[in-house]
C-alpha cells in the first residue's frame, strides 16, 4: 500500500537500508515482492 503512494522507497532489513529506488521499481522487485509482500514463490 504504501509503494502505491510514495515516490521513492527505503527498504530495511535489520535496521540497515538494503535497497532503495523509486515505488515503482521497489514494487516489482522480486525480492521486495518474496520477502515483504509474501507473493513470492510457493512452497511445496
Amino acid at each position: 500500500a504504501a509503494l502505491q503512494v510514495a515516490d521513492y522507497g527505503y527498504v530495511l532489513e535489520t535496521g540497515e537500508v538494503v535497497l532503495e529506488g523509486p515505488a515503482s521499481e521497489l514494487a516489482h522487485n522480486p525480492r521486495v515482492i518474496e520477502s515483504y509482500l509474501g507473493l513470492g514463490k510457493k512452497k511445496d
